[in-house]
């Protein structure tokens, strides 16, 4: 059993939703990054995602964008995340880390050499936004063949003979947006998430994680409620980005607390 899925199972057990927090790996230095997944562990964090900076993040918006070229000036890219993953491990072999990125730099070194660093790394999963799940049926091989589980997407547009084929792939839990559109956008909708979520379970075992459109404790307790997982991104690099040197891990962990103490009271 992955640390994911362990995860998720004591959770379950306790009667508990896991929360997610993202940041950009190298935001807003490099020198930041461990430390800031060391306090946001110590301030409630489940399981950390861990995105990969990348030049092109189709997905993500104007917050996240600006994250990522943040740490590109720094020149962060798969191998140094990687490397930041290493040393978190040398005082915690407990939390699960999922890695969040793109194709590119996984296709410029190889699925079978990047699994293997992931491995060595000690990366639990991986959310890869812009591999379909009809054309990465390898790379999902060579991921879960070192216990590393694969975490897709899906989507309010995705049919339901789709989700099919991404939860007969997944591992660990499916990523539900809860939005039609980028990281960070506005109006998440609560009956039409649980609606869909609810749908998804008739689908599949796995845990539901729901992120995009959680921005403060109101919609964390609220998303709470009906998920396995919430997941909290724009709002995380928001705070990072209005940080200074002096601040920072005390503003990431007043956040941690506020949302840790919202999703706890959902299901109380």
């Amino acid at each position: 059993m992955s640390r994911i899925q362990s995860t998720f199972t004591t959770l379950k057990q306790q009667g508990k939703t896991a929360l997610i927090p993202y940041i950009t790996a190298g935001d807003p230095h490099p020198k930041h990054t461990v430390n800031l997944m060391h306090t946001m562990v110590k301030n409630g964090a489940d399981m950390i995602e861990l995105g990969v900076p990348f030049s092109d993040p189709m997905a993500d918006g104007p917050v996240i964008q600006r994250a990522s070229e943040r740490a590109l000036v720094h020149k962060v890219g798969l191998t140094a995340v990687l490397n930041m993953v290493k040393e978190f491990r040398q005082t915690d072999q407990k939390t699960p880390i999922i890695l969040m990125g793109y194709a590119n730099p996984i296709e410029a070194i190889g699925a079978t050499v990047f699994a293997d660093r992931a491995k060595a790394a000690d990366v639990d999963g991986v959310i890869t936004v812009d591999y379909p799940p009809e054309e990465c049926g390898d790379f999902v091989k060579e991921l879960q063949a070192r216990d590393i589980d694969p975490v897709f997407l899906l989507s309010p547009t995705t049919e339901p003979k789709r989700v099919d084929l991404i939860v007969s792939q997944a591992s660990g839990f499916v990523y539900y947006v809860s939005l039609k559109g980028v990281t960070g956008a506005a109006n998440l909708n609560i009956e039409e998430v649980s609606q869909r979520v609810a749908s998804i379970r008739e689908q599949t075992k796995l845990p539901v994680g729901v992120g995009f459109g959680i921005r403060d404790a109101a919609t964390a307790m609220a998303t709470a409620a009906i998920a396995d997982a919430v997941v909290v991104g724009s709002r995380m690099v928001q705070t990072i980005e209005a940080s200074n040197d002096d601040n920072l891990l005390h503003n990431v962990a007043t956040l941690m607390t506020e949302l840790k103490t919202a999703v706890d009271a959902a299901k109380k």
